[in-house]
């Protein structure tokens, strides 16, 4: 990450319709902030969509740009999990070159990674792998000696973690908690 460049993840609800994404992006625009991942999927309500955004940029641009987003009109609600107790993944698929002989050694480095198989052809094998930023890019790394063809990722999608003792908030620390549990502006795995 460059200098002075400051990343936060924001989770908003939304209508789901025409013209939301570009009003959004529009607004992250104007105040000079980058969108560096966006992922988009219909919510548990009819109508509304979830949006995770992982955005950077300037320290006084990201700040308060969960605040500036519950402005518009077609966000219902919009916050800044950053610092909060979160579960996160990615989504990556991925197709690798591979003939017969090296079939079996690269369905043995999946085995490691957990990784599904979700296609094979005559010529390459295409997985499914969920996890952490870190965990996908050692994979794929990993993979690159055997040709890799395709990578599409999702970005990071991400939740509240659920409130574990009465009289916290879901997303919140317990005061006596010294785990290492991951919280999202520091890049680490993805969480557990």
């Amino acid at each position: 990450m460059a200098e002075g460049i400051h990343r936060r993840t924001i989770i908003a609800l939304v209508h789901d319709k025409p013209g939301v994404l570009a009003r959004i992006s529009g607004l992250f625009r104007r105040r000079g902030v980058n969108i560096e991942s966006l992922a988009v999927g219909h919510s548990e309500q009819v109508g509304f969509s979830r949006m995770t955004f992982v955005v950077g940029g300037a320290e006084n641009s990201v700040k308060n740009i969960s605040s500036q987003l519950n402005k518009l009109i077609d966000v219902v609600d919009a916050s800044d999990i950053s610092e909060k107790n979160i579960v996160w993944r990615e989504l990556a698929l991925i197709k690798v070159k591979c003939n017969q002989s090296q079939r079996v050694e690269i369905l043995e480095l999946s085995k490691v990674f957990r990784v599904n198989v979700v296609d094979v052809g005559i010529n390459n094998i295409s997985f499914e792998l969920a996890g952490g930023k870190s965990k996908i890019d050692s994979f794929i790394e990993l993979l690159d000696q055997f040709g890799v063809l395709e990578v599409m990722r999702t970005g990071r999608i991400a939740t509240l973690r659920g409130a574990t003792k009465i009289g916290i908030n879901d997303g919140e620390f317990s005061a006596l908690d010294n785990s290492d549990i991951y919280i999202a502006d520091k890049d680490a795995s993805g969480s557990v």
